[in-house]
């Protein structure tokens, strides 16, 4: 048989269990608002951010591990660019040779300018000797018809006549010649500058390549998943980390049908967490869905008459997130509480109550 003070123990023990059992029931249990009120079961969730590579590569190194908290353009991550850096290079000498190609040929067209110079000044020498020689033919004709000079005298003046005028067509044909060239040689310089603004594009894209292999934080976040890691070759796309925009955090819920109706965008949501009951965290409607779908397997509904549900986003403020970054996860659940009538008051027990 027990001691008697062992049965007294007992006793205050149970009966101290059972209030506690008593006093949690009625702090848990479901809270009954009336037809203002309408909640549904969520879970949190936040915009996620995949940091991929652009080119494929070897991962140099890593340089922020899970649960870091990252700022906009931090370097998260280097790739690789030995290769990058060889090609640069290359495009760098090919756009040496393209400016040395464009001093040559900028030269080509001055030295055929100087040969269309000198054609021209050819044209004009060939005129004058033929102008010289039709005046020659023509003082020589009438002595020859009179029979003041013999008739070879006059064939002569006649060869001499038609030779100045061959010259003449062949001295026009040479400034023709030489202006073409001149053309052919300013064609040339354009086309090494079009090779050397090429080259220089070139260098432009190798350097965007090499800017793209540090991998650099979108937006300020914080580091979910460390996907790859250094040494690993990945494809271009390859997944290196995953980051999570605490900036743009709400929580997931559905709603039926019935009730969807009455939801406005902006709308007064208070969202208590699984874990942290003690506090009522302010939200507003910022999405409801435009078609229904089944109700998930994670919904409890009020009657199995409810079949088709309504996606609902209640997202939080981002003053309210900036205070609480350290404290801020994804994937807890939670109870979204929904004013539907906006003249009803909050219940004490659904207050607003943040952590400090």
């Amino acid at each position: 048989m027990k001691p008697a003070w062992k049965i007294a123990i007992g006793l205050v023990a149970g009966a101290a269990i059972a209030m506690v059992a008593t006093l949690s029931w009625f702090a848990l249990k479901p809270v009954e608002l009336g037809p203002g009120f309408i909640s549904g079961n969520g879970r949190i969730e936040a915009t996620e951010i995949d940091i991929s590579t652009k080119l494929p590569g070897r991962i140099l190194d890593i340089f922020v591990s899970e649960g870091d908290f990252v700022k906009k353009d931090q370097l998260l991550a280097q790739m690789q660019t030995n290769v990058l850096g060889a090609q640069r290079d290359v495009a760098l000498a090919q756009s040496l040779q393209a400016v040395t190609a464009v001093s040559g040929a900028r030269a080509q067209v001055a030295v055929r300018q100087g040969d269309s110079v000198a054609a021209e000044a050819l044209v004009t020498q060939r005129n004058s000797d033929l102008l010289a020689a039709q005046q020659s033919f023509a003082r020589t004709e009438p002595l020859a018809m009179s029979g003041a000079i013999s008739p070879q005298a006059l064939d002569n003046e006649r060869a001499r006549l038609r030779s100045a005028a061959a010259a003449v067509a062949a001295a026009l044909a040479q400034l023709a010649a030489s202006h073409a060239a001149v053309k052919a040689s300013q064609a040339q310089v354009l086309g090494a500058g079009a090779a050397v603004a090429a080259t220089e594009a070139t260098v432009g894209r190798v350097d965007a390549d090499i800017q793209d292999s540090q991998l650099k934080a979108p937006r300020d976040g914080r580091v979910q998943y460390r996907i790859a890691q250094p040494g690993e070759v990945l494809p271009g796309g390859g997944k290196v980390l995953n980051l999570v925009d605490l900036s743009d955090v709400y929580l997931t819920f559905f709603l039926p049908e019935t009730v969807t109706g009455k939801l406005a965008l902006g709308s007064e949501v208070h969202v208590v967490l699984d874990s942290a009951p003690q506090y009522v965290i302010p939200a507003a409607i910022s999405y409801v869905a435009s078609t229904a779908q089944f109700t998930p397997k994670t919904v409890e509904t009020k009657s199995e008459r409810q079949k088709l549900m309504f996606r609902v986003k209640a997202q939080f403020s981002v003053e309210l997130l900036r205070k609480h970054l350290s404290v801020v996860k994804t994937g807890l659940p939670g109870i979204a509480w929904v004013k539907l009538d906006p003249k009803a008051k909050w219940p004490p027990q659904l207050e607003t109550k943040v952590p400090q």
